[in-house]
């Protein structure tokens, strides 16, 4: 398959009219598959309606079918066509944070959009992107979009064009080119199914933020006890991995170096994921600044082009500082952890 790349200036008027976007919407009613930015990462979008486009997702992206996809709108009277009711603390959330990095689950109605798309779920999330892009192609293809992030799956999401390019060339129909993405983690999760929202997954909107909005919320019993199965979409199994094993630390720039030491001396090339604050007190073969420390959301921004970075470095291990986990650092601390699949090493 020859996968065509569209560049886009998202700052132009009239989005939704441009060549640019009118082709790539004709391949989404066709069913076919296509890469769009968000603010928070790319997405591979497709018909939500159709079994076929959704299968293609699944294809392109090597995801295993039984994780459901979120579902991308243009605006809330699509919710009409395939949500049951919105309850008033999701439609306050909606008011509050759409569009942006909020995905919400909510009741479906059944036979209206792909079962494939919602693993068979009477639920289904939603979100409205944050993207002039984005939001244009959806609009012109009048449909609603499944779009989980457009790398393999497994590997770091993608925050550029060419991140998507690297993953699916030659796997999917097109990639709209709308420059590099802001947030850079995926968006927050809600289900609103229950009296009191939970969160499902930690992202762009933060639990204070949430809370601040419509008070008491939960969160998943998963996210912080590894035996219990994860609800939200793509967090089933191991996500944002870059190609040599990392290890998150807790412990002193010090404490790290003696970890940096040891491997060094079994002959293996490390790699540090650090900050700005940090980055020249390290003797190790790839030191990698994902950062400030004091402006958490400029990690967020850079965290899955570093761990992708330390992948065209041929490290053999790379050790990774750990963040507070309060306001956008849980999100931070989730992808990393899920990137590790291993216990964080306490040296404090």
């Amino acid at each position: 398959m020859q996968t065509k790349m569209w560049k886009v200036d998202k700052n132009v008027d009239n989005l939704i009219t441009y060549p640019q976007i009118t082709e790539a919407a004709d391949l989404l009613r066709r069913n076919e598959v296509v890469a769009l930015p968000t603010e928070t990462v790319y997405g591979l979008g497709g018909n939500a309606q159709s079994d076929e486009a959704v299968s293609k997702i699944f294809s392109a992206k090597g995801r295993p079918a039984d994780n459901p996809l979120i579902i991308h709108i243009a605006h809330e009277q699509q919710l009409e066509d395939f949500i049951k009711d919105i309850p008033a603390k999701a439609k306050t959330l909606m008011e509050r944070f759409w569009p942006g990095p909020l995905t919400l689950i909510l009741e479906k109605k059944e036979g209206v959009l792909s079962e494939l798309a919602t693993a068979g779920l009477s639920t289904v999330g939603v979100r409205m992107p944050d993207h002039p892009v984005a939001l244009a192609l959806i609009e012109a293809s009048g449909l609603p979009i499944a779009a989980p992030s457009a790398n393999m799956s497994g590997r770091p999401s993608p925050t550029t064009a060419e991140h998507v390019r690297s993953d699916l060339d030659g796997r999917v129909s097109g990639i709209l080119d709308g420059g590099p993405t802001g947030v850079g983690v995926e968006s927050t999760v809600v289900d609103c199914t229950e009296e009191f929202p939970v969160i499902l997954r930690p992202g762009g909107i933060t639990e204070e933020q949430l809370q601040e909005a419509i008070g008491q919320i939960r969160t998943d019993p998963a996210l912080s006890d590894p035996r219990k199965a994860p609800k939200a979409p793509g967090m089933k199994y191991r996500h944002y991995a870059p190609n040599a094993p990392l290890f998150l630390v807790d412990g002193s720039v010090e404490q790290i170096q003696s970890l940096i030491g040891e491997k060094q001396a079994e002959g293996k090339k490390v790699g540090v994921l650090t900050t700005e604050e940090n980055e020249a007190r390290y003797q190790a073969d790839v030191v990698i600044s994902c950062g400030r420390r004091d402006a958490l959301a400029t990690v967020a921004e850079a965290l899955y082009d570093t761990l992708r970075a330390f992948n065209e470095s041929s490290v053999d291990i790379i050790f990774g500082e750990v963040f507070p986990e309060s306001g956008v650092g849980t999100a931070i601390m989730n992808r990393l952890s899920k990137a590790s699949g291993s216990p964080i090493i306490m040296m404090k």
